[in-house]
């Protein structure tokens, strides 16, 4: 939509979200009242995140904005925290700050980023930055522009000429362990002085956030999600693609569905050589379930692997007392999501559906039993892990 240099009425810009209704006939379940109350939440949710995006910085005077994370749930990777900056690709951008400890920090620049565009988004590089050169304590100071400056530089990052974003990813194994990246970033030659923004810059920002971003966001995730259901991907996996945004991960995924009294047990080889691993579960509603106070997420440390070094876990409601339970928080369907990172090869995991009374019978004979006690430790542990991390 045009810009207005008048302003409308505050009711005219709420009527905007009004066309979000329909939204609930994507839902898995579109008579649920269940799924359209937190439908309506998902929604509120998106408001806030938009604000961040729209409102919070500009090209010539960026800042990270929180992107995913544990309030922003439509759908953040648990082991991980993503910050947003817009850019331009004919300027020239410095970030600087520490590496941290994160298991992994990296850098991927694009457009169109998911909910901000009709169109699907575009990628157009993606750093680890532990290809720079670093301080001996972690420092980093990195350029980002079009073409590499002249001079001695360490590092240099090419940065597209359709580029409208960085975005950062700290991707933690041993959550509250690992000391989180500080980063912060600039337009190189920028006024010194942001200004203050004009009505019309206000009124082309409220509609696109309350017209746009807040409906597309959620309308791409229930599409795609609705789709894999289509397809019959329903208590099994399938490789799946994202799009490239990170060339060196693999993703597997499958609808999960079972009754309160059943249960289904996940089970996979792993990857010869990989860097890192997890899985994670998702709601009717492609929200990542609650993963700070609910075991809803294992990677590759958190998890405990069999004596013949295979991965087993359970989806139940209830608590099966084996360590790698995977609480859907709940739900009884949602997505099952899967990451092999820098693997040698994508080992596809198997999911069974048994009574929940007859889970152990399925498991391997040596498989420990964890007890309420130790459970609670465990969660425990979990949550002061997650909020000892910087996740927005």
């Amino acid at each position: 939509m045009t810009a207005n240099t008048n302003l409308e009425s505050w009711s005219e810009y709420v009527d905007l979200l009004k066309p979000a209704e329909e939204l609930v006939g994507l839902t898995l379940d579109p008579e649920s009242g269940q799924l359209r109350a937190e439908l309506y939440r998902q929604l509120l949710m998106n408001l806030s995140l938009g604000y961040f995006l729209y409102f919070q910085s500009t090209p010539d005077h960026p800042d990270w904005a929180p992107f995913l994370n544990s309030v922003f749930l439509l759908q953040p990777n648990p082991d991980d925290t993503y910050l947003f900056a817009p850019v331009r690709g004919d300027r020239s951008y410095r970030v600087c700050g520490n590496r941290g400890t994160v298991k992994l920090l990296t850098f991927s620049t694009g457009a169109n980023m998911m909910g901000m565009a009709d169109a699907a988004g575009k990628n157009f590089g993606y750093f680890d930055a532990d290809d720079l050169k670093l301080g001996a304590s972690g420092e980093l100071d990195v350029i980002f522009s079009a073409e590499r400056p002249a001079g001695s530089l360490d590092n240099w990052l090419p940065l597209h000429p359709e580029a409208e974003f960085i975005m950062v990813r700290q991707r933690s194994y041993d959550w509250g362990g690992e000391r989180e990246a500080n980063l912060a970033i600039e337009c190189i030659g920028a006024p010194p002085l942001k200004p203050r923004p004009s009505i019309a810059q206000i009124d082309g920002a409220m509609r696109e956030l309350l017209g746009g971003f807040t409906q597309r966001l959620s309308r791409m995730w229930l599409t795609y999600q609705r789709k894999v259901a289509e397809r019959g991907v329903i208590n099994r996996v399938e490789l799946a693609d994202f799009g490239g945004a990170v060339p060196v991960q693999s993703y597997w995924q499958g609808i999960f569905r079972f009754a309160a009294d059943e249960a289904l047990i996940l089970e996979t080889e792993l990857p010869g050589r990989q860097v890192y691993w997890n899985v994670q579960l998702n709601d009717e509603l492609w929200n990542a379930v609650e993963f700070i106070y609910r075991q809803s997420s294992l990677n590759g440390r958190q998890a405990r692997l069999d004596a013949d070094g295979r991965f087993r876990a359970v989806i139940s409601l209830q608590d099966p007392g084996v360590h790698n339970w995977l609480d859907p928080g709940g739900a009884l369907e949602g997505m099952l999501i899967g990451r092999w990172y820098a693997a040698d090869r994508l080992p596809i995991p198997i999911l069974k559906k048994v009574p929940l009374a007859e889970v152990r019978q399925h498991l391997p004979a040596g498989t420990p039993l964890i007890t309420p006690a130790e459970r609670a430790e465990q969660l425990r542990l979990r949550r002061i892990g997650a909020q000892l991390r910087r996740r927005w």
